[in-house]
């Protein structure tokens, strides 16, 4: 019972904070819930939940991974993907190296593979917090792109300098060549097992639904929801990268939908339930970082006690330790931003596999204060093991604990602080192009996906009149102003839909009879028109000339259309 009352309490929370994100508009959601977290896990008779990190990783990190390797345009990502690796890959190692000779030099009784191992926790930026930051934040598509491409893909590189860095600290040896094999092993093998598992999953609900794709099938729509667990779960039982294995799970599924222009019921009650699940889910995790904030305090070692003197010289210096080391993140990320930008530039190879447009200071300032640390390393910090082989205490793994969760938060309140003046320095043209550009792709994609609705209409009526049926159309009268004539011809539009509804469900059966016939024939029609305007946008998108996003966000008014049409059948 206690379980289910804190369950419930979690989902109350959740819902509290959004609505004091509305309250504190300028405050980010996540800081909020984290925030709201530590307030109720503080007192002693608070909210404690005791986070295990594997259960942890398990039930949060594949659904919200898989659903942003889902979303994230793929020909922007494309565009950026020279840059994307380099951040993901050398930002990394170059992380773990400077920031960890850094923490040794600045906590002297931490050992050098101990202080690795921070660094290594502190390298992944969280794709969960910098999706769930950007969401109110009028960020240039480009670099919410490289950011967002980012931290899908440097959890791999992250998580096996943890994994190292754990074994030089438990048998004090470290191979370099074995780490670089064992992570091109992890990240390969992690890739292939999501792609490989989507594919089977994919076939199994195509064939589960097959011939059913007019109804919502609650076993298709609970099969979509599972798909992110097997392909992590089988990843990490070989030892792969679970979490390059729902991010490749996620791409792979969202390849195969944009290749099908059909209308799947199923499909769009997935979309409807995972929005609810989405939002549930990121909420609880800043809520459960924030409640374990007062555990982590208080398994500080005493001679660094906060709650009793947090103002004192010991403490002071741990304050200041956690803020250096977020500086020398962000100065690194920075860097790696610059670097990057001078790269694309000289390296003939980049130039082809790259956006061309140049990386400015403004831009490049802007995502190193985007790379907020969050829910990957936090679960990789706990995770930690708590003794050494020999039985001995793993060397200050209170203080670890506590410096990665103060990293955590200050990324987070920088982000809040510092993005949105970046933001505005951004070039104020570029950013309206970008968004008059997104915005110009769909106005063309929805007239392109029209004109084709039209044209299918016209070969119905054609096919129509030469079979013998010829519908009459009331003239047009031409002293009438075109606003009043468009205002009656969409009332009587409106008018007729009405009529004959009335007429079907009557007493008459001659006219119920022909008045059913009539709408059934206009709703054929219709949903003809509809297959034709998904047919144009598919053509479209595998041409390149529209994305992800623009892709999606019409098919997905013209499913609600047809979801319309198909429930009054």
């Amino acid at each position: 019972m206690s379980s289910l009352i804190t369950a419930l309490a979690l989902l109350a929370l959740v819902a509290g904070a959004g609505t004091l994100s509305r309250v504190l508009p300028r405050v980010p959601r996540p800081l909020l819930q984290m925030a709201l977290g530590a307030a109720c896990g503080w007192p002693a008779a608070g909210l404690h939940v005791a986070l295990d990190p594997q259960v942890f990783m398990l039930l949060f990190i594949p659904p919200m991974l898989f659903a942003d390797g889902w979303q994230i345009p793929k020909r922007e990502l494309g565009a950026q993907f020279a840059l994307v690796l380099l951040l993901s890959v050398g930002l990394v190692l170059g992380t773990v190296l400077v920031v960890g000779h850094a923490i040794a030099w600045m906590v002297p009784s931490m050992p050098l593979s101990v202080a690795f191992l921070l660094a290594a926790v502190l390298s992944p930026t969280d794709a969960v917090a910098v999706s769930a930051l950007v969401q109110h934040q009028r960020m240039p598509a480009r670099l919410q792109h490289i950011l967002e491409g980012e931290s899908l893909m440097n959890d791999a590189s992250a998580l096996v300098a943890v994994k190292f860095a754990v074994l030089a600290t438990l048998t004090q040896r470290f191979s370099l060549a074995g780490a670089a094999a064992d992570f091109v092993w992890m990240a390969a093998g992690g890739v292939a097992v999501g792609a490989v598992c989507s594919l089977v999953l994919d076939r199994l609900q195509l064939w589960m639904l097959h011939g059913r794709e007019s109804r919502v099938e609650m076993p298709g729509v609970l099969l979509f929801l599972l798909m992110p667990f097997p392909p992590y779960l089988l990843a990490e039982h070989w030892g792969l990268s679970g979490v390059l294995a729902a991010v490749a799970a996620g791409v792979t599924a969202s390849l195969l939908a944009v290749r099908r222009s059909r209308f799947n019921a199923s499909h769009v009650q997935s979309q409807a339930t995972w929005g609810v699940l989405r939002y549930v889910f990121d909420g609880l995790v800043f809520l459960l970082l924030g409640l374990q904030l007062p555990r982590i305090v208080q398994a500080l070692p005493e001679q660094l006690n906060l709650l009793d003197a947090p103002w004192s010289p010991r403490a002071l210096a741990l304050w200041g330790t956690g803020l250096a080391i977020t500086a020398l993140l962000l100065a690194l990320r920075f860097a790696g931003f610059m670097v990057g930008s001078q790269l694309k530039r000289r390296v003939a190879w980049l130039r082809r596999r790259t956006s061309p447009e140049p990386v400015s200071p403004a831009l490049a300032g802007a995502g190193a204060v985007g790379g907020i640390r969050g829910a990957i390393t936090l679960a990789a910090v706990l995770g930690v093991p708590f003794t050494l082989p020999d039985g001995s205490a793993f060397p200050l793994r209170g203080l670890l604990v506590f410096l990665a969760a103060l990293v955590i938060v200050l990324t987070l309140v920088v982000a809040a602080l510092a993005l949105p003046p970046l933001l505005r320095r951004v070039a104020a043209a570029s950013h309206r192009a970008a968004g008059h550009g997104a915005g110009r792709e769909r106005l063309w994609a929805r007239r392109r996906a029209s004109r084709a609705a039209l044209r299918t209409i016209a070969a119905a009526a054609l096919r129509a009149e030469t079979t013998g049926f010829v519908p009459t159309r009331a003239p047009r009268s031409p002293s009438q102003p075109p606003d009043l004539a468009s205002h009656a011809a969409a009332c009587a539009r409106i008018d007729h839909g009405y009529r004959h509804r009335l007429q079907r469900d009557g007493s008459d059966a001659q006219a119920r009879s022909a008045s059913q016939q009539m709408l059934e024939l206009e709703r054929h029609l219709r949903l003809q028109a509809l297959q034709a305007e998904r047919d144009e946008l598919l053509r479209l998108r595998l041409r390149h000339r529209i994305n992800d996003d623009t892709l999606r966000l019409l098919t997905h008014e013209i499913d609600l259309v047809e979801a319309v049409l198909r429930h009054d059948m």
